[in-house]
């Protein structure tokens, strides 16, 4: 492992001859680049400019992938993370941790690499180490840059042998629009490609697909999870979001709602799959035929 620098910032920089997974060594904990090995192109979205005030001073959103609590609530959420980040190594990767001292919660993601592929699987908890009890979810979101699609996989059959049971759901919030024309309802697949337009929209789906993925110049950023679909979810009972404005695409998962009493913690893990895939056209029958080609159904 060596160190590296992100506007200034110091990062820990995890590296083989497939990947490169560059984090923050003094703030989040947040994962700020991903890199196929050769490539010199940041698969997560870079947003260092964007901040605005909070009662705890100013809250600096930088990009790349962090660790979120649901359901949202500005003054449990929006607080600076720029102090008090320890970076233990851990067997295979490195230990992200931080604790917050307003809310008593310790946030940590421990990163791996893959040894084999482009992969990485993250462990993300959430430790409640204050004196009273919390509910929430871990809710890890990773920015991605403008210019690609996001694919969302939907369920074809019933969830068991009842067929006359629904298996899918959407959710949309008050300032989404469901004839937004930058997403696009397949019964395989919904698609949601972003656009310069001043206009804030999120879609949520509650899939047992437990995958969703966003394709940009080439490269397929494939996120996985378990989808633990029994368990009670934030968010009308959701799982995988995607929030979209004219900056940024964010690509986010939930873990089920947990009641954490002192001392306890939850933890949510993804694994991330790279795949370079060449020309790809955004249609629904490219995209179908990618996700095919790819076995991730």
């Amino acid at each position: 492992m060596r160190r590296g620098d992100f506007h200034g910032e110091e990062t820990l920089v995890l590296e083989n001859e497939h990947l490169i997974v560059e984090a923050l060594a003094a703030a989040g904990p947040r994962i700020v680049r991903v890199q196929l090995a050769g490539s010199s192109e940041n698969v997560l979205g870079d947003v260092a400019d964007v901040g605005w005030d909070t009662p705890w001073g100013e809250y600096h959103l930088r990009g790349g992938h962090r660790l979120w609590c649901a359901p949202e609530n500005p003054p449990l959420t929006f607080r600076p993370t720029r102090a008090n980040c320890s970076c233990p190594n851990a067997a295979h990767g490195v230990r992200l941790e931080r604790l917050e001292p307003q809310s008593g919660l310790r946030k940590s993601m421990d990163i791996e690499l893959a040894t084999n592929a482009a992969v990485v699987t993250i462990m993300h908890c959430i430790r409640n180490e204050g004196k009273e009890s919390v509910e929430l979810a871990p809710w890890p979101i990773t920015i991605l840059p403008m210019g690609g699609v996001a694919i969302l996989p939907q369920q074809k059959g019933p969830l068991g042998e009842n067929e006359y049971l629904p298996n899918r759901a959407l959710v949309l919030w008050p300032y989404s629009s469901i004839g937004d024309s930058r997403l696009e309802l397949g019964d395989e697949l919904f698609s949601f490609a972003p656009s310069s337009r001043r206009l804030r929209s999120r879609s949520v789906i509650s899939t047992v697909t437990g995958w969703a993925a966003y394709l940009r110049a080439g490269v397929l950023f494939c996120k996985r999870i378990d989808p633990l679909v029994e368990s009670a979810h934030v968010d009308m009972g959701s799982n995988i979001e995607v929030y979209c404005d004219d900056r940024v695409l964010e690509l986010e998962t939930q873990a089920p709602l947990s009641r954490l009493e002192p001392g306890t913690e939850a933890e949510h893990e993804e694994r991330w799959e790279l795949h370079q895939v060449g020309d790809v056209e955004s249609s629904a029958e490219s995209l179908s035929a990618l996700v095919a080609e790819l076995g991730l159904v």
